[in-house]
């Protein structure tokens, strides 16, 4: 299954850290139904992203979107 070229994953999380330079750890949520049970489970996990000018703080809701790799695990940026 290939993606086609410029469809870049845009997420919605909420800023968990910014004690990094120029980067912040956002937690992204998602419901995903169990295949067995029928019941929805709340999955989270956790992206870096890069914040250019440190402007976000802790708690704040932010967009990301996937970017080239900027660091060994940060392939994501924040939406302004």
């Amino acid at each position: 299954m290939k993606k086609a070229r410029g469809m870049k994953k845009q997420l919605v999380g909420v800023v968990l850290s910014n004690k990094m330079d120029k980067t912040v750890v956002v937690a992204v949520t998602r419901f995903v139904k169990h295949a067995k049970y029928q019941k929805y489970l709340k999955i989270t996990k956790k992206y870096k992203a890069h914040d250019e000018d440190n402007a976000h703080k802790v708690g704040e809701t932010v967009s990301i979107i996937e970017s080239r790799p900027l660091s060994k695990d940060k392939h994501f940026s924040v939406v302004k």
